[in-house]
């Protein structure tokens, strides 16, 4: 969110508007204390000092002024403005989607369930949307039991560079930075600890295709520090030593390895758009991912596709199958894998940052119209 929030601040100024952020302040929050008490002093930062400061503010701005909402999960704050012009982003409705039992993969608190019927409560309030996929505007839907009267879908535009490169010479500079020998190619995972990323099925296609195929090439995953599920399925490959995590990788690490990569294993079980898809596209890698949208909208026909991962059952056929297209990809001859990434650059052309900027700009002004003009 904060990179997505840069974005947008940092684009519209760009553009010429004037903006400004708001965020709540760590007031309260600063007195000394336990980390559970620092917790619930931090939800009086945000949810008492901080809608009366931003009440206080509004009263000095123009009906022009647009708010922007930078995600959905700020709904607590939509009704302060519900009245004046504004705009609510939506990323993902996965936390919403657990909290009503819909994710058999993820089960969410009392507590948690509460807390997103808030959050439900306060967007619902909302006119206008802007989702990243189609997939979050059809969940959007769902949970306002309502078409808004602005809902739009904006993929979104990549906020960093990223671009084929020199593979020989990137994988020699990452063997030498990481102590690994990546000469040869290797498998590449970018992600985090949350459930829907299935980290573990990354480990469980690994596995399977260096066992059927013998082929060794390493595997990376970068993003955060293994949790204890994916230290163990690390300590139970036979393949250990080939599997390695590199976390708090900075941004040259992360583009280098996607420039480089033979491959992108994304299995997903769920997304709200898929960074790594449009990300590792722009670097000229090859992206193997789940066949259910959002991933099938920003991989298009550019990717390739196996099923969701099954959960709580036996994961032998889903690996093997996975494997097999592992190896399809790892096997193309020269020309077709230049074809692959030639696709795959035209694809990821669609989340140029400008264009989406400019499509978000154009509906922000549509907001302020429909609104000053009412």
């Amino acid at each position: 969110m904060p990179r997505f929030t840069s974005m947008l601040a940092n684009g519209m100024k760009e553009i010429g508007h004037d903006v400004q952020v708001w965020a709540p302040k760590a007031m309260v929050s600063k007195v000394p204390g336990p980390g559970l008490l620092k917790k619930w002093l931090g939800y009086i930062d945000q949810y008492l000092i901080f809608p009366a400061e931003v009440k206080k503010r509004i009263k000095n701005l123009s009906s022009k002024t647009l708010f922007v909402f930078t995600d959905h999960a700020l709904g607590p704050w939509v009704p302060l403005v519900a009245d004046r012009p504004h705009v609510i982003h939506c990323h993902d409705f996965l936390a919403q989607r657990s909290a009503n039992d819909e994710i058999e993969e993820h089960r969410t608190s009392n507590i948690g369930k509460a807390y997103q019927k808030i959050i439900r409560k306060g967007y619902s309030q909302g006119k206008y949307f802007i989702s990243v996929s189609k997939k979050t505007r059809e969940d959007l839907h769902t949970f306002l039991n309502r078409t808004p009267i602005i809902s739009e879908v904006v993929y979104n535009g990549l906020n960093r560079t990223f671009a084929p490169g020199d593979v020989k010479k990137i994988r020699s500079a990452m063997s030498h930075e990481t102590g690994i020998n990546l000469t040869e190619g290797y498998l590449l995972h970018v992600g985090g600890n949350q459930w829907y990323k299935n980290r573990i099925g990354v480990i469980e296609i690994y596995n399977t295709w260096r066992e059927n195929y013998q082929i060794n090439l390493p595997l990376l995953l970068i993003g955060q520090e293994p949790d204890s599920a994916l230290k163990i399925a690390h300590i139970q490959s036979q393949f250990f030593e080939d599997i390695h995590f590199i976390s708090a990788a900075s941004d040259n690490t992360v583009r280098n390895a996607y420039a480089s990569a033979s491959v992108l294993l994304f299995p997903s079980y769920d997304e709200g758009f898929g960074w790594p898809i449009a990300e590792a596209m722009a670097s000229g890698c090859p992206v193997l991912t789940t066949d259910k949208p959002p991933m099938t909208e920003v991989a298009a026909d550019a990717g390739f596709y196996i099923p969701k991962r099954p959960w709580n059952s036996d994961t032998t056929d889903w690996a093997e199958a996975a494997a097999d297209r592992v190896e399809e990809i790892i096997g193309m001859e020269t020309e077709e894998y230049a074809k692959v990434v030639a696709n795959g650059l035209c694809n990821a052309a669609r989340f140029n940052q400008t264009k989406v900027l400019d499509s978000i700009e154009a509906i922000y002004v549509s907001i302020l119209e429909k609104e000053t003009c009412a």
